[in-house]
């Protein structure tokens, strides 16, 4: 039986909550539910916590790189076959001409004749990796550069383009073991609470606004 009115497939999914779960005591909560595949929904001691989880993951990755960057430098991974990407002859010979930087963060690129290039190690904190779209956005990166050259902004620049790739993704179910490890790694993470281009990662709610909101 389907009531008139509602959809066949909401599109989310709620976690039951344990007798006994202490992580609501944790400053972002418990885990509950994820809406639209995209929403974290967290219960607090007072209130809930809303979590974008990939802008709140991509935050994660990007901190990690740069931890990783600023220790004994970003871990790469040979691909079993190297992913060519095809590119205008301008726009490989810029990739070209910060193959060194892009190699001490872990993605190692060699000219491949004309305008292509050949990606053969990436950063082996990023899974499912897609190559070429990265290539393009570290190019749109830096053309908003401009003509500077401060190193340290080329470089986090393509950290930022990394993060973004290898983070997770909006439409991506999550468990709720997942979900919980995303908000205890927040908790941890300085500036975890803006993404990499200043929006924030989440948004709470306290049970007296939510009152408030219904007029109670």
């Amino acid at each position: 039986f389907q009531a008139p009115g509602f959809a066949e497939a909401p599109a989310a999914r709620v976690e039951p909550a344990p007798q006994a779960d202490g992580a609501t005591d944790a400053p972002l909560g418990a885990a509950r539910a994820q809406l639209h595949q995209n929403w974290i929904v967290a219960q607090t001691a007072d209130g809930i916590v809303i979590v974008d989880q990939h802008a709140a993951h991509e935050r994660l990755v990007y901190e990690r790189l740069k931890a990783q960057r600023d220790a004994n430098g970003i871990a790469s991974q040979a691909l079993l076959i190297p992913e060519i990407v095809e590119l205008s002859e301008a726009d490989a010979h810029r990739i070209l001409a910060i193959a060194d930087e892009l190699a001490a963060l872990g993605l190692v690129i060699e000219p491949f004749g004309g305008g292509a290039v050949a990606v053969r190690e990436v950063p082996a904190l990023l899974q499912r990796l897609n190559a070429a779209a990265l290539i393009r956005d570290i190019l749109d990166d830096l053309a908003d550069q401009g003509a500077s050259d401060r190193l340290r902004a080329r470089v986090d620049a393509v950290l930022s383009s990394m993060a973004c790739h290898g983070s997770v993704r909006s439409g991506r179910r999550m468990t709720a073991d997942e979900m919980n490890a995303l908000l205890r790694e927040m908790e941890r993470v300085p500036k975890s609470g803006q993404c990499n281009h200043g929006r924030p990662t989440w948004i709470e709610l306290k049970l007296a606004d939510i009152e408030r909101l219904f007029g109670r």
